[in-house]
């Protein structure tokens, strides 16, 4: 067991070391297993090439959640990429957003968990399943990390679901 001390240590690395090379992001990508074709996939993340990889274990053993994934490389680098994720809904409403909840991030990366953490709620509670949920995640997406224009609102089975609006 570690003591207190230590334990706010490896907290406040976590929280910058997060704030410099992770990610909260959401995509919507089409599965045509779901109601309505579109599947929501949010996910936490830390890339390291592999000198770094032990950083990672620290991530996974701090939250005994999640995954770390080798990208092998096949450019003009020596060393493969290793990503650290967490994509269990369960895990990031009880896990991941309550620490970050706790331990906030310093940089403009505090918003995007902020919407992150809404969209993951949403998931959690189910409103991803109905059309409407789908819609209000894709609008929150559109304003995350890189802010492009949603693949789901533009596509044409949306438009097919979308409610009449009074003209």
């Amino acid at each position: 067991m570690i003591n207190q001390q230590e334990r706010s240590r490896i907290e406040q690395w976590i929280v910058g070391f997060t704030d410099g090379e992770g990610c909260f992001t959401v995509s919507i990508f089409r599965n045509k297993t779901t109601k309505y074709g579109w599947q929501v996939f949010p996910e936490f993340v830390i890339t390291q090439g592999q000198k770094s990889l032990p950083a990672l274990e620290i991530f996974e053993r701090y939250f005994q959640c999640g995954k770390i994934f080798r990208n092998k490389r096949y450019d003009n680098h020596r060393e493969n990429l290793y990503r650290f994720c967490v994509r269990s809904i369960v895990d990031l409403q009880e896990k991941i957003i309550p620490f970050f909840r706790a331990h906030r991030l310093r940089t403009a990366k505090q918003k995007d968990f902020e919407l992150f953490a809404d969209i993951v709620k949403l998931v959690y509670q189910k409103r991803h399943l109905t059309m409407s949920g789908l819609r209000l995640i894709a609008r929150t997406i559109e304003s995350m990390n890189r802010k492009q224009k949603s693949q789901f609102l533009k596509s044409s089975e949306t438009k097919r679901h979308a409610p009449a609006t009074a003209g």
